[in-house]
């Protein structure tokens, strides 16, 4: 009678007798080889904490990769001070650990990365920091994942020194997420315009905007609530709308808007939904194309499900418009000298600072060779929601859904319910006569 246990110590045998490994192994002195028996999650983000969590529940190890110095470095390091969460708290906290009660309904910025450090220690959720992942492919020949990272300063006394480090594993788990990188357009003139040009990543608060004519490009959320932002104080903020965008009044008869949209899809179609939305906005909003601000043909939540284009939930930028406190310009043409802009209606205006308010991308095309579950041209699970949490070989996502906080905590539950499956079938011992 034979005992077999699969995972580590199949693993170990066939990384002894691969000549990949082995030359690899002899020929560099700052590599090293690590075996993990559970799963690898790359982003400790929320979707990387959240599926860390739910794995923890159902009792399978994890090991969390991080680029940053920090959980959630997104929330810490690339967001305004005055961000609140959009939607209601009841939808953005993660599995297993509600929000304190005492949270407003929706939480700032530094509450709610407060909650994620807590959420973290409650789990004893531990990434590897300032470890970024350079490479990771399936070993058709070892029948695992082959994860390359390297990092920095890894050796005592020699800062300098990049230590590189491939992970071994059965399960991989893409949290990155969809706003991994900045998105930057490049405009004609660009290094004629002495202003300064910086993305919001990189934007902290109105103050040191004060007084100046600074041009915000971009007309989503973000966007909207910079301009609100700078306003506050005193600079003199003018909104680029090169697309058509719905924007409606963050709360409809007392209720979030968006919790209002989750009950009435249980009872109507989408297409009815969105006139009801539509004809509320038209209400407390008034005609937004006379703003400059033209709606999508596509109802809100229609243009939501195809593209994933989310609206516009006002928090008081709309008002600023419409008292002319916020100018609503046309595309950029081409950036001039002595700090003009020429708009593409032919209008040339003068700007201390233009504010890119211009989006993230994915980066998982980057790093993952893999060409199933992934698409090469906008790094997201070609197969839509609630579908594209799980490809082959053992590779998962999480947190690219476009539904948000919720999505993303829906996805780590189905996760971490089929690893913890596999998880715990494979840990018995199979006997073979």
């Amino acid at each position: 009678m034979v005992v077999y246990y699969n995972n580590l110590s199949e693993m170990e045998g066939k990384l002894a007798n691969d000549p990949h490994h082995m030359i690899n192994k002899k020929s560099s002195k700052t590599t090293r080889y690590v075996l993990v028996s559970g799963p690898v999650i790359v982003g400790a983000g929320p979707s990387g904490l959240a599926v860390a969590a739910c794995l923890k529940d159902k009792g399978v190890p994890s090991l969390v990769l991080e680029r940053s110095n920090c959980i959630a470095s997104l929330w810490k390091l690339k967001t305004y001070d005055r961000l609140r969460l959009h939607l209601p708290k009841s939808f953005c906290e993660l599995p297993l650990m509600p929000f304190p009660k005492d949270f407003p309904t929706y939480p700032t910025k530094g509450q709610f990365i407060g909650y994620l450090e807590d959420y973290a220690r409650k789990f004893d959720i531990n990434p590897i920091f300032n470890e970024s992942v350079d490479q990771a492919e399936f070993d058709q020949t070892l029948g695992f994942w082959r994860i390359r990272t390297s990092k920095k300063g890894g050796v005592k006394g020699d800062e300098g020194v990049v230590v590189m480090t491939e992970y071994v594993c059965r399960w991989v788990i893409v949290a990155t997420g969809e706003n991994a990188e900045v998105v930057e357009p490049e405009f004609d003139g660009m290094g004629d315009f002495k202003g300064s040009i910086v993305h919001t990543s990189m934007y902290k608060s109105g103050e040191d905007f004060r007084g100046k004519k600074v041009l915000v490009v971009g007309s989503g959320n973000s966007g909207m609530e910079v301009c609100l932002d700078l306003c506050h104080h005193n600079a003199l903020p003018s909104i680029v709308v090169r697309d058509r965008v719905h924007v409606l009044p963050r709360e409809m008869f007392g209720r979030s808007t968006f919790g209002l949209s989750m009950w009435l899809l249980k009872w109507l179609p989408i297409s009815v939904v969105d006139k009801l939305l539509l004809i509320i906005a038209w209400f407390k909003l008034g005609d937004t194309s006379k703003l400059g601000l033209i709606r999508p043909h596509l109802g809100p939540l229609q243009l939501k499900k195809l593209s994933g284009k989310t609206p516009v939930l006002d928090v008081g930028t709309l008002d600023k418009i419409k008292r002319g406190h916020i100018k609503v310009c046309p595309g950029i043409k081409r950036l001039l000298m002595n700090n003009k802009v020429e708009f593409i209606n032919g209008r040339i205006e003068n700007f201390d600072a233009i504010i890119l308010a211009t989006g993230y991308k994915s980066n998982v095309p980057y790093w993952l060779k893999e060409r199933e579950m992934f698409s090469k041209e906008d790094g997201l699970p070609r197969r839509p929601f609630p579908n594209g949490w799980k490809g082959d070989h053992g590779l998962y996502a999480v947190g690219f859904t476009k539904h948000g906080l919720l999505g993303a905590s829906m996805d780590a539950k189905r996760i971490a319910e089929d690893i913890g499956q596999c998880w715990f079938s494979e840990s018995k011992p199979s006997y073979y006569l």
